[in-house]
């Protein structure tokens, strides 16, 4: 018997990914959410089989490996250029980019901010249904004043789709693209304010029109829990002074390109001196 709560994988797909059930209808649909992917699905209960939680799954097996080894080298490189900086007698002061990250799933947004703290960024979250982010972005920015814009949470698809230019044709795109106009509103400068938008396959195109810096997806492909979390270290801890490529920015992602998209963003990184 399966529950709200368990966590599952379809059948009709091989077992591709791992899903955790958020409901289910009368009906005997289940609503999915992906474990480690920012996708929705729904499907049948008699398609659906229950896994243990610490099922081992050799794609995401691996891709833990790669994100701790991507934090490891993150530090290291910034412990050298520190050592380097002591080693000429600089008396600095740092202040790395601020993030307002705001999710629409619980359990996304409390993994990212443990993340967030391995890569000591300086970081505020919010979990707000995807539907109430637009109504409150705009006081969340006044409040918290960031430099850098997360808006995620969970997105698809609907089944049978053929234009996917059409935002009625995607779960939760509409919601973004919303957000991120009025965000553009408040501040309309994209180097000022520095916006990443979307989930899994969402209408890139639309997001990217609104204002965004980086928006997922180009190849309607999943990206990764963690994919915005990487982009924001990327730009919180280059200097203003610089201006990031795309490769760049999207070196330490999961998904890369064919999951994330955008432009060439200016660092929120600054330096200056002397440290009290």
């Amino acid at each position: 018997m399966l529950n709200v709560g368990d966590i599952v994988v379809r059948k009709s797909y091989g077992g591709d990914l791992l899903f955790r059930i958020v409901e289910i209808n009368h009906y005997g649909i289940a609503k999915l959410v992906g474990l480690n992917y920012r996708i929705l699905a729904d499907a049948p209960w008699e398609d659906l089989q229950k896994v243990h939680p610490d099922s081992f799954y050799p794609n995401d097996e691996i891709n833990m490996l790669r994100i701790e080894k991507n934090i490891r080298d993150i530090l290291k490189k910034r412990f050298k250029e520190d050592n380097y900086k002591r080693s000429e007698k600089d008396s600095i002061l740092r202040k790395p980019g601020k993030v307002l990250h705001i999710d629409g799933d619980p359990d996304y947004l409390k993994v990212c901010m443990e993340y967030y703290k391995k890569l000591n960024i300086k970081v505020i979250g919010r979990n707000i249904e995807e539907k109430e982010h637009s109504s409150r972005i705009l006081f969340l920015l006044r409040e918290i004043k960031p430099d850098i814009l997360v808006i995620t949470g969970h997105d698809s698809i609907v089944k049978g789709t053929k234009d996917y230019k059409d935002l009625s044709n995607y779960r939760n795109s509409k919601y973004f693209v919303d957000t991120v106009k009025k965000a553009r509103e408040y501040e309309p400068d994209m180097d000022q304010l520095v916006i990443f938008a979307g989930a899994c396959q969402s209408n890139y195109e639309a997001l990217i029109e609104a204002g965004a810096n980086f928006a997922s997806s180009p190849e309607r492909v999943m990206i990764h829990a963690l994919d915005p979390v990487f982009i924001c270290e990327k730009i919180a801890y280059t200097s203003m002074q610089n201006i990031l490529s795309i490769d760049d920015i999207l070196e330490n992602t999961i998904t890369g390109i064919k999951g994330i998209g955008g432009f060439q963003t200016r660092g929120k990184y600054r330096e200056g001196a002397p440290n009290y």
